[in-house]
């Protein structure tokens, strides 16, 4: 197994076959490797993981990555746990996408939120949008996600209120 190796301040990071735990550069691409924290304007992933990415642009194939944090975001064939961008299009498995423009194509996605959302054959437990556009099958909507938050917190009140009441102090 490789060391772990820090690299910082350059202008082009080409990196394969490695581990990296930083990584801060104009420009990054990634084959094969990973990364702990990566700050670039522009980065590029091709079967690679990254744990923290924040970039400009972000551009994803058969990569695994925790948290993106970005301007621009283009997934293929990945999975991501958490993205916040202006704009995001991915495509794979997603934990949350939260962006004023997301375009989400033959996905599985936990919750997707945005103003534009433009959906294509995918799956989502939760998705608000104010202009929803495609062919999605989600679990909740808006509506019976406010109906199950207020159906939990009133059984979870009246759960403390019982058990207040059977086991509290007299």
């Amino acid at each position: 197994m490789l060391e772990p190796q820090t690299s910082k301040e350059s202008q082009i990071t080409n990196i394969s076959q490695a581990d990296v735990q930083t990584v801060q550069a104009d420009l990054v691409r990634m084959n094969q490797a990973s990364a702990g924290t990566i700050h670039a304007n522009e980065i590029d992933l091709e079967q690679s993981a990254a744990a923290n990415v924040k970039a400009g642009t972000v551009t994803t194939n058969q990569s695994a990555l925790a948290s993106v944090e970005a301007e621009e975001v283009l997934s293929q064939n990945s999975a991501i746990g958490y993205v916040q961008a202006e704009r995001a299009s991915v495509r794979g498995y997603t934990g949350a996408v939260i962006a004023e423009n997301a375009e989400v194509h033959y996905a599985l996605a936990g919750v997707v939120v945005g103003s534009n959302v433009h959906v294509e054959g995918a799956r989502t437990a939760l998705l608000v949008g104010r202009n929803v556009t495609g062919n999605v099958t989600t679990l909740m909507d808006s509506r019976s996600a406010l109906i199950a938050g207020l159906t939990g917190g009133l059984f979870a009140g009246l759960m403390l209120l019982l058990g207040r009441t059977l086991f509290g102090r007299k």
